[in-house]
C-alpha cells in the first residue's frame, strides 16, 4: 500500500517515466525468455534430431556395422570415435541377440535397457531425443544401435543470449534516457509552469497575470483556460466591487427599514404565538380523530380520485395484512388485493356520487374464511374528490343469525313434535300390542291355542307350516321392528320438545369424553358395520380446564351422537390411504369450555352444514338415520346447558364439531 500511495502521489511526469520503464522492462524480459526458448527448441527439436540421423547414417554401414559386432572391444572403439560429438548423451550397441554390448554415457549415469525389447517402451517415458538405428550384417540377424540426444544446450548459446541482452538492456536505457528528456520538455516543465502562475495568482491576489502561451496540445489548451478562467475572475472581481458599493448603499437603507421592521415582527410575533395555539389544538384534534379511527371496530380506507390510499386504520392493517407506511400513497389493488375486482364500484361511487354497498363477501383471513360487507361512500371537499371505504366483519354476526335461525326452528318444531309424539304413540303402543298378542294366540306354549285349532279342525302345527309357508312370522318381526323404530323416534321427539329442568353438576370433561368413547367402541351398530376400535382416536385436553357444571348423560349422548356420525364418515370414504382419524379437544377459553371432535371423514357441502341441525334433515339413506341425532344433540347444547354448537367441513376434508359449555351455570328463565 505505501508503493501504491507514493506512485499516485508522483507528479506526472514521473508517472509517465515510470510506466515507461516497467513497460521497457516488460518488453526486454518478454523478449529474452522468447528468444531463449526459441533458441531452445529450434536446438532440440530441428537440430539435435537432424544431427542423430545423421551420425546414425554414417555408423550404419555395412563395413562398420561388422566391425562395430564382431567383439566387445571392436564396439568400444567404435563409440570411443562417438564421445568427441558433444550433443550426444549416450550411445549404446546391442547385439545380434538383442542384448546390451557396450555403451558409453558423458555426464550422469543414465539408466538405460538391458534388452532390445525394452527399448521402445523407455523411448516413450523419456523425454530426450533418441534414435534407434539397425546394424546391417551379411550374415545372421542385425544388430541395433541406440543414440541419445543431450539436453542441455552448448555454452555457446549461453554466451549469445548473454551478449544480446546487455546489448539490449543499453539500448533500452539509452532509448528510457531520450524518452524521459522529451516528457520533461514537453509535458513536467509546462505543468510546473502553470503551478507556479497559479501559486503566485493565489498569493498576490493579482488577476492580471497570464501563461505563456503552449504548444496545441492538452497542456497548451489548459493554458489557455487558465488565462480565460482569469479574465472572467477579474472581470467578476470588478463585478463584486461595484455590487459592494450597492451593498453599502443598500445597507444604509436597510438599516432605516430595520427600526420599522422590529416594530411589525412585534406584532408578528403575537400573531405566530396565537397561530401556535390553533395549530397545537388542530394537531391535537387531528391525532384524537386519528385515535377514534383507529379503534372503531370497522377498517376505514380513504382514496383519492385516482384510488391511492390517503388515510389507513388499524382494522385495515389486520384484514389487509399491509401496514399504515406500506399502504399509503400506494394504489389501492396493491395495499389490499381483496378489493380489486370492486375497483368499478369505487369509481361508480365517485362519478355518481352515490353510496355502493355489498352485503356480503367471503374472504380468507389467516387461513380461516371471513364474512365482510363493504360500502362506498363518496368524498367531496376543497382537497378534491374521493371515496371512503368502510369493510365491517360481519361473520360473528352471520353465524349469531343463523344461531338464532337454528334456536327458532328449535323452538318452533319443539312444540311440534311434542304433539306429533302424543298422537302417534297410541296408535303405536296398540300397533306393538296386537303384534305381541298374535304372536301369543300362535305359541304352542298355550293349552287354549291347541283346543281352539282342535275346534277348527285343524292343528297348530299345520297352522304354523303355513305360516311360515307364507312368511307370515317375518312380516310379524318387520312390523315388530318398524314399531320399535318409530317409537325410538316419538322417544326422541319427546326428549328434543321437552324442557330440561334437571339440575347441573360439575363434570370433567376428560373423563366424560372417555366414557363416550368406550360407549361408543361397544355400540352392536357401530360394530355391525365396522369396527369402530380400529379408528385411531387421539386426545388433546387441556390440563387447565376446570370441571364446568353439565347434566352428564346428556352430554354423554351428545357425544356419542358426535362420534357415531365420525366414524360413520370415515366409513364412507372412497380413499382409505390415510387411516381412520378422530381428534377429540378441550379447550379452556374464559367464559366458555370447548370441546372440539375432528375427524378426517368425507365431510359435507355449505348446503348440508346449514341444514345439518334441522330435525329429520339426514344424508342418509332411508331406513338408516332419524335425523334427530344432530337435532337433539344441538337442543341439549343450546337450550339444557346455554352453550353454543358449530360445525366446520370441507367436502372431502372432514367436519370438526365445536361445543361451548358455559363455566358457571346460567340462572333458569322461565320460558324457551
Amino acid at each position: 500500500m505505501l508503493l501504491r500511495q507514493r506512485l499516485e502521489n508522483l507528479p506526472v511526469g514521473r508517472k509517465i517515466l515510470v510506466a515507461l520503464l516497467a513497460l521497457l522492462a516488460t518488453v526486454l524480459l518478454v523478449a529474452n525468455l522468447a528468444f531463449i526458448s526459441a533458441a531452445y527448441w529450434i536446438s532440440q527439436e530441428s537440430v539435435a534430431p537432424q544431427a542423430l540421423k545423421t551420425l546414425a547414417r554414417l555408423i550404419a554401414t555395412p563395413q562398420l556395422s561388422e566391425q562395430a559386432l564382431s567383439s566387445k572391444a571392436s564396439a568400444d572403439q567404435l563409440l570411443t570415435r562417438l564421445s568427441d560429438y558433444s550433443p550426444l548423451r549416450t550411445a549404446v550397441i546391442y547385439d545380434a541377440d538383442g542384448n546390451l554390448l557396450t555403451q558409453i554415457q558423458r555426464g550422469s549415469r543414465l539408466k538405460v535397457p538391458q534388452r532390445l525389447e525394452d527399448v521402445r517402451s523407455w523411448q516413450n517415458q523419456e523425454f530426450r531425443i533418441t534414435q534407434l538405428v539397425e546394424l546391417p550384417q551379411q550374415d545372421g540377424p542385425h544388430g541395433h544401435l541406440l543414440l541419445v540426444a543431450s539436453s542441455e544446450l552448448p555454452g555457446a548459446f549461453y554466451t549469445g543470449t548473454l551478449t544480446a541482452s546487455v546489448v539490449i538492456l543499453i539500448f533500452s536505457v539509452l532509448l528510457w534516457l531520450y524518452i524521459s528528456r522529451q516528457v520533461k520538455r514537453l509535458i513536467t516543465q509546462p505543468i510546473r509552469s502553470l503551478e507556479e502562475l497559479y501559486r503566485q495568482v493565489t498569493r498576490e491576489e493579482n488577476y492580471a497575470l497570464r501563461a505563456q502561451p503552449g504548444n496545441g496540445d492538452e497542456i497548451g489548451r489548459l493554458a489557455e483556460a487558465f488565462n480565460t478562467m482569469l479574465i472572467r475572475i477579474e472581470a467578476r472581481e470588478q463585478q463584486l466591487k461595484r455590487a459592494r458599493d450597492d451593498a453599502q448603499q443598500a445597507f444604509d437603507q436597510a438599516r432605516d427599514l430595520a427600526e420599522e421592521t422590529r416594530r411589525s415582527n412585534r406584532k408578528l410575533e403575537l400573531e405566530v404565538q396565537v397561530r401556535s395555539k390553533i395549530e397545537k389544538k388542530l394537531t391535537g384534534f387531528q391525532n384524537y380523530l386519528n385515535s377514534i379511527i383507529d379503534s372503531m371496530p370497522s377498517a376505514l380506507i380513504a382514496l383519492d380520485d385516482q384510488l391511492y390510499v390517503s388515510q389507513w386504520n388499524q382494522e385495515a392493517s389486520r384484514i389487509s395484512g399491509s401496514e399504515l407506511d406500506e399502504a399509503l400513497g400506494q394504489p389501492i389493488v396493491l395495499a389490499f388485493q381483496h378489493l380489486k375486482p370492486y375497483l368499478h364500484k369505487m369509481r361508480r361511487a365517485i362519478e355518481q356520487h352515490q353510496v355502493v354497498k355489498i352485503e356480503r363477501v367471503t374472504w380468507g383471513i389467516d387461513g380461516q374464511p371471513r364474512h365482510f360487507s363493504l360500502t362506498f361512500y363518496p368524498l367531496s371537499g376543497s382537497s378534491g374528490r374521493g371515496v371512503v371505504i368502510r369493510i365491517d366483519d360481519i361473520t360473528e354476526r352471520l353465524n349469531l343469525e343463523e344461531m338464532m335461525v337454528q334456536s327458532e326452528k328449535m323452538l318452533s318444531v319443539g312444540g311440534l313434535a311434542a304433539g306429533m309424539a302424543h298422537e302417534i304413540n297410541n296408535p303405536l303402543g296398540a300397533i306393538l300390542h296386537n303384534v305381541q298378542n298374535i304372536r301369543r294366540r300362535l305359541s304352542p306354549e298355550l293349552e287354549k291355542n291347541h283346543e281352539q285349532a282342535k275346534l277348527a279342525g285343524i292343528t297348530l302345527q299345520a297352522i304354523d307350516q303355513y305360516l311360515h309357508g307364507r312368511e307370515i312370522p317375518t312380516l310379524l318381526d318387520g312390523i315388530q321392528q318398524a314399531g320399535s323404530r318409530a317409537a325410538k323416534i316419538v322417544s326422541h321427539m319427546l326428549n328434543f320438545s321437552r324442557r330440561s329442568d334437571r339440575q347441573l353438576t360439575l363434570s370433567e370433561l376428560s373423563k366424560l369424553i372417555d366414557q363416550a368413547i368406550e360407549i361408543a367402541s361397544n355400540d352392536f351398530d357401530l360394530t355391525e358395520s365396522f369396527d369402530f376400535k380400529g379408528l385411531q382416536i387421539e386426545r388433546e385436553f387441556d390440563p387447565n380446564l376446570p370441571a364446568v357444571p353439565t347434566t352428564a348423560n346428556e352430554l354423554e349422548q351428545v357425544m356419542l351422537n358426535l362420534l357415531k356420525n365420525a366414524a360413520q364418515a370415515i366409513h364412507l370414504r372412497e380413499n382409505n390411504s390415510q387411516p381412520g382419524k378422530i381428534i377429540l379437544r378441550t379447550r379452556f377459553t374464559p367464559p366458555w369450555a370447548e370441546i372440539q371432535v375432528e375427524d378426517n371423514g368425507i365431510g359435507m357441502s355449505e348446503l348440508v352444514r346449514k341444514r345439518i341441525f334441522e330435525p329429520f334433515f339426514t344424508t342418509k339413506e332411508v331406513g338408516q338415520g332419524t335425523g334427530l341425532g344432530l337435532s337433539v344433540s344441538y337442543f341439549i347444547i343450546t337450550n339444557n346447558h346455554k352453550g353454543q354448537m358449530e360445525v366446520h367441513s370441507k367436502l372431502g376434508q372432514g367436519t370438526c364439531f365445536t361445543l361451548r359449555l358455559p363455566l358457571e351455570a346460567a340462572s333458569p328463565d322461565t320460558g324457551n
